[in-house]
């Protein structure tokens, strides 16, 4: 993920520094009334990645160990202005933000939501969603928390109930009378965090910690509302509901830009590009003199014979032997792919995972650590992070990839991810969401 500091100038001139954890750094004026969308737009753009909605600012408090990704509409300035020095916006991609207006059934189940119990959970999925942003409707989310107590390590599992007005709990087991419910929070001057630190620090009963922080908060850990779910589908319905009770159908207006924007470009438009991209022209060498290729499509279709040349020649250069180093060989050509994140561990693969959303079909590739010449695919199937082997296969002296034991056999890792975007084949879902590390 890449980190921007933001520093708020006199005059209007709101300068956000941008940097990479390897310290090189971009520096961007935004104005007053710039959105989270329109600074990630800009982020994108001097960053030179591909544009999609996944971008977000991560609200990152390291002192606190607590983040939240941004909403897309709130002002960035606004934002910056009620976090404290130390804290930071990260800039990294979030395919959950708006999953669950694709598949609402995944984020509310049954039992949690009170009107699919007196319905006999048999509203459709676009009700479910048209009762929670309307707001003359009284949905409610319920089910119990663990509640950590103020000032000490203990926690209490107590009965709660999310509703528009406020977190509720009851003083007596899950009765919702009004003499036993107590509120604990309420929604408008509040915002709801992942807690990032680990269960230890605070002795928290499970992983799956969130937390309920007052906008007025800067850095005072006690006035945290610190809570903790029996599991990580309850944990983000929880989250979810907070944010649609508190935004409603503006959270629903942000996913709808860019399904619109989508629909109205055409299938050739052109991605952003560096100055240097832009000096580059398609050039025809196959006559005596080269040319300049000026129809789009004979470039684009050029372009792609190339690749197809290209691609030939590695695989033949496999075959004979070791290739020159002018030559590189298709077990490399995977280390430029976007999803392809080299020697790192188990461990930073799942946080990875975590930090970009859990969504079905969120995936990397990696190299294995046990195994020097075979590779990981990492990949993300109801809210589960799974780990399958990928490995070298020989066959009459050329080497190919395969995750099913030979049975399915590959020349590269391209082809490979290629096949299992458009085919489950042994695996629990279609790769769909590559994951994603900024370079600047």
């Amino acid at each position: 993920s890449v980190v921007v500091s933001a520093f708020v100038f006199p005059l209007s001139a709101n300068i956000v520094k941008v940097w990479s954890e390897d310290g090189a750094g971009k520096v961007v004026e935004i104005p007053a009334d710039m959105t989270t969308r329109d600074v990630c737009q800009l982020l994108v753009y001097k960053s030179h990645c591909l544009d999609d909605s996944a971008w977000s600012l991560v609200e990152h408090h390291p002192i606190l160990g607590i983040e939240r990704c941004v909403e897309d509409h709130e002002l960035v300035v606004q934002v910056q202005a009620s976090m404290s020095g130390d804290s930071k916006f990260l800039f990294r991609k979030n395919y959950a933000k708006y999953e669950f207006f694709r598949n609402p059934l995944n984020f509310f189940p049954e039992q949690m939501v009170a009107f699919c119990q007196e319905s006999d959970g048999s509203i459709p999925p676009s009700q479910l969603l048209q009762n929670f942003l309307n707001s003359s409707s009284c949905p409610e989310i319920q089910g119990y928390l663990h509640v950590k107590e103020p000032g000490r390590k203990s926690w209490k599992k107590l009965y709660m109930f999310l509703r528009r007005s406020g977190l509720y709990y009851s003083t007596k087991g899950t009765s919702k009378e009004p003499r036993h419910l107590q509120v604990l929070s309420d929604l408008e001057d509040s915002n709801v965090f992942t807690v990032i630190t680990g269960r230890k620090l605070h002795n928290a009963p499970t992983d799956y910690q969130f937390c309920i922080k007052p906008s007025k908060v800067r850095s005072d850990c006690k006035e945290l509302k610190m809570l903790c779910a029996e599991d990580e589908q309850s944990r983000t319905c929880w989250m979810t509901a907070f944010r649609l009770f508190k935004y409603g159908i503006v959270l629903y207006q942000s996913y709808n830009v860019p399904q619109q924007r989508k629909s109205n470009l055409s299938p050739f438009t052109a991605p952003v590009r560096s100055v240097s991209e832009n000096s580059l022209v398609a050039m025809d060498f196959s006559g005596r003199t080269g040319r300049v290729i000026d129809n789009p499509i004979e470039a684009q279709s050029a372009a792609l014979e190339e690749g197809h040349t290209w691609r030939k020649r590695s695989q033949r250069m496999n075959v004979l032997g070791s290739p020159s180093p002018l030559h590189p060989s298709s077990l490399m050509i995977h280390r430029t792919q976007v999803w392809f994140h080299g020697r790192i561990m188990r461990e930073e693969a799942h946080k990875m995972m975590i930090q970009q959303g859990q969504v079905d079909g969120l995936f990397l590739l990696r190299d294995s650590q046990s195994n020097p010449k075979a590779f990981v695919l990492t990949l993300c199937h109801h809210q589960k992070i799974k780990h399958f082997q990928i490995l070298p296969v020989s066959e009459d002296g050329q080497v190919f990839f395969s995750l099913d034991d030979g049975a399915t056999k590959f020349t590269d890792l391209i082809h490979l991810v290629e096949f299992y975007q458009l085919n489950r084949g042994v695996l629990p879902c279609k790769l769909k969401h590559p994951c994603t590390a900024v370079a600047l």
